[in-house]
């Protein structure tokens, strides 16, 4: 079973959906994931409950929520978690309710959600979807949260995808800031290309 790593909810555990339509993201991965989003974030010395602090978060392909539930752990507001199966994203707001950590669950493909105009810009951008989603379609999908404004200039994507699938090309106006693998998982973390930048 998954837990909460650190933060407010530290320890919490999580349940996970049933059946084999989610991949939950590996409790090592996940505190590697956030030890360099902290450090992007230049809060690796602060309270764990605060490093996120202010930080508006979007996990995309949500799954057991435990990424969304990971950053409001760790002082993450708003996070919104996007979830197109309706019994999963019910597992989402059990999470929540059992760690005590809020934010918006949007019952909806990421293509359709992203479709939108964004209601507001993000920080962070979690992806970590399905291992049969191909490069294209992510990238794809990145490029529509690009154009449709749901990440801030200075913000970060990071994506989750196994090493078999290799590095996908990352859209226009995007370059890949680093990367970290974990076994069968490699975190890519990317960020505007600096002539894309805004001032």
């Amino acid at each position: 079973m998954s837990r909460i790593i650190t933060g407010s909810a530290k320890g919490a555990r999580l349940i996970t959906p049933q059946g084999s339509q989610t991949r939950p993201t590996t409790d090592r991965v996940r505190e590697a994931l956030f030890s360099s989003l902290s450090t992007w974030a230049g809060t690796a010395a602060e309270d764990p409950a605060e490093q996120l602090s202010g930080l508006a978060v979007l996990d995309l392909f949500a799954g057991s929520g435990a990424l969304g539930l990971e950053a409001a752990s760790r002082g993450a507001d708003p996070v919104t978690w996007v979830e197109k199966d309706h019994g999963v994203a019910a597992v989402i707001k059990q999470n929540q309710k059992h760690t005590r950590l809020s934010g918006r669950i949007v019952t909806a493909s990421v293509r359709n959600f992203l479709a939108q105009p964004a209601a507001h810009a993000n920080d962070v951008i979690l992806l970590d979807p399905p291992y049969e989603l191909t490069n294209d379609e992510l990238v794809t999908l990145m490029a529509t949260a690009l154009a449709h404004g749901y990440l801030l200039s200075d913000g970060i994507f990071v994506v989750e995808r196994s090493v078999r699938v290799g590095e996908p090309d990352w859209p226009g106006g995007l370059e890949l800031s680093w990367m970290r693998r974990y076994g069968e998982s490699c975190l890519y973390f990317c960020r505007a290309a600096e002539g894309n930048k805004d001032d």
